[in-house]
């Protein structure tokens, strides 16, 4: 939704003066999200914050009840920019026929490099002290999808061969490297999902959680993270969202070093959140790599979702997944063992 067209600075400069007793002084345009049109705005008393104006079709309970799951977050000390308050003391607030939100920016870039220790034990104790938090959150409205856990193996091959027929029609010139990586794809839906299935744990924790807790929402300065952004409000499995944060593609198909930057992130968190089930956390590899098989997130260009932005992002976000997807097969037991050393403390 970044068109220029949703909104005019006329219009934010009412918001701001009349919900919430700001003056504007300068705006900017920024790329986040997809359910919104941003702004970086200066104050007149030189205060700079971030609004959001929310799409006539987005989903607003469920938007203000991520807005109040952050401010949770942030009062247990994880780095989330505080949203405001409008005159009527809503987070979410509603003006000329659109939501709105307005908060503090933040500080800090999204990081593109591979993690390092310090970044993954940070990452790790910022995620373990947000689902500490978030056990006194009422359970939101919505459940995160588990494909993962629920998706027929079958179906996700077959839509596979579509993703072929949909490059075929955009004159994809690596075809014929894409025939052999969704081929590659389909055996090892049809070959392991039913095994790493059975080896998962009958009741996974979940509760309320931030629902896409990965790189591009987090900013560091140097290897701290200094703000995690895009709480999406829903009912996640723990160690879903714990095995996608340490397994992140980007250092996993990059780094040398992956696996104990994984440990040391898994170690960090269960620090601060040890309340999860043992089980639960020997299984976040094994969920992490059930996810990567059903994402084809990246397999083709155009239509761009969460990670990727342009046709270069989605080809590198594909091949990192297939890369980290050989590496978590190939290294699964040895993770298990590890983690399970991890949980134990030893």
């Amino acid at each position: 939704m970044q068109e220029e067209s949703a909104g005019d600075e006329e219009v934010w400069a009412k918001v701001l003066c009349e919900c919430y007793g700001v003056d504007l002084a300068h705006t900017g345009p920024v790329l986040i999200g997809t359910e919104t049109l941003s702004r970086r705005v200066r104050l007149s008393d030189g205060r700079r914050v971030l609004v959001r104006q929310y799409r006539a079709m987005a989903d607003l309970e469920r938007i203000r009840a991520a807005w109040e799951m952050s401010e949770l977050c942030r009062v247990a000390r994880v780095p989330v920019p505080r949203a405001w308050r409008s005159w009527d003391g809503e987070v979410l607030t509603s003006f000329a026929d659109a939501a709105w939100v307005v908060s503090e920016e933040a500080l800090g870039r999204v990081v593109t490099e591979p993690m390092t220790v310090a970044r993954a034990q940070h990452i790790g104790l910022m995620l373990g002290r947000m689902h500490r938090a978030l056990v006194a959150c009422p359970p939101p409205a919505h459940g995160r999808p588990a494909r993962w856990h629920t998706a027929d193996a079958e179906s996700a091959a077959a839509c596979s061969e579509l993703l072929l027929i949909r490059a075929a029609a955009q004159h994809n010139l690596r075809l014929d490297q894409l025939n052999a990586q969704l081929d590659q794809r389909r055996r090892d839906l049809r070959t392991h999902v039913p095994r790493l299935r059975a080896g998962l744990p009958g009741d996974l924790v979940a509760h309320a959680a931030h629902g896409d807790f990965t790189r591009t929402n987090l900013l560091a300065q140097e290897d701290l993270i200094t703000a995690i952004l895009g709480f999406h409000g829903e009912v996640c499995v723990l160690a879903w969202e714990l095995g996608r944060a340490a397994f992140d593609p980007r250092t996993v198909a990059n780094s040398p070093s992956w696996m104990r930057f994984a440990l040391r992130l898994i170690g960090a968190y269960r620090a601060e959140n040890p309340g999860l089930p043992l089980a639960d956390l020997r299984a976040c590899a094994r969920i992490a790599l059930l996810d990567l098989l059903f994402s084809f997130d990246g397999a083709t260009t155009g239509g761009h979702r969460r990670f990727v932005r342009t046709d270069a992002d989605a080809r590198q976000r594909w091949a990192e997944c297939q890369i980290t997807i050989r590496r978590l097969l190939a290294s699964l037991d040895d993770l298990e063992s590890a983690l399970v050393a991890v949980g134990r403390g030893s």
